[in-house]
């Protein structure tokens, strides 16, 4: 276990350290994330009506920070097609070092780029007009179901990492995923708004239990659920971690 914590740190830290050399993916966790939160606020907000909210700011900013959770995910998938594409993946196996810490790794740092895109946000939405309504406990609490869920996601991102054997198409797959579930939610616009079907969709999507729930600790506004959304977080990593372990290994053992 000692071995495997040891490696872990020392891959995530291998990934942190090259972000910088990424400017692709710098640029996706801090330029981004801006344009999105103003495109959203200042071109649609308009549109959007948010009962029950003083403005579309407060409604806006905890799901938008929660899409951007999921989207850092990408960064595992391109990553570890990468790893597969190169040839890497059979040099680390060739190392005295644990077998699954490059997964473990790659997850873990997702965790350093999520908060940098949290921070971000944040800030970026109390520059516009987006103010908590939370006590210090309430936006720590969240900013941990935050660090949960997106661990969360990079487990489903590994998985699709170890699918596919370009980046090229792990950013495809991993958009066709996220890209229906975000915006099929209650991110953006309120479920009541959407036609039947997808709001049957959007109720039961685990973005609109997250999202919810960041907005009832940060916001105020009743209708989350924090055990929900735990459970939902780690659920999937139960799922997934395991798919991707198993996934890993085959393609290893190739």
């Amino acid at each position: 276990m000692r071995r495997l914590v040891t490696d872990t740190l020392i891959t995530a830290e291998r990934n942190i350290v090259r972000l910088p050399r990424q400017p692709d993916l710098l640029a996706a966790f801090t330029i981004q994330p801006i344009m999105f939160a103003l495109l959203f606020v200042y071109v649609f907000g308009g549109a959007i009506n948010t009962p029950g909210y003083d403005n579309y700011k407060d409604f806006l900013i905890p799901g938008i920070i929660v899409q951007n959770i999921a989207f850092g995910g990408f960064v595992t998938a391109m990553g570890l097609a990468e790893d597969l594409n190169k040839g890497l993946i059979d040099r680390f196996r060739s190392l005295p070092m644990a077998r699954s810490a490059l997964l473990a790794g790659r997850t873990f740092s997702d965790i350093a780029t999520n908060m940098l895109s949290m921070a971000i946000l944040v800030v970026t939405g109390l520059i516009i007009g987006f103010s908590f309504d939370a006590s210090i406990g309430e936006i720590v609490t969240g900013v941990l179901l935050m660090v949960l869920f997106g661990y969360a996601f990079s487990w489903v991102f590994a998985f699709l990492g170890m699918l596919v054997s370009t980046p090229e198409a792990a950013n495809s797959l991993g958009f066709m995923l996220v890209f229906p579930l975000t915006f099929v939610s209650s991110a953006f616009v309120p479920p009541e708004t959407m036609p039947e079907a997808l709001k049957w969709f959007a109720e039961v999507n685990p973005f609109t239990v997250v999202v919810d729930e960041m907005r009832e600790l940060w916001v105020g506004k009743s209708g989350g659920s924090l055990w929900q959304a735990v459970a939902w977080s780690l659920g999937i990593i139960a799922v997934f971690a395991p798919l991707a372990v198993w996934r890993y290994r085959r393609t290893a053992e190739r």
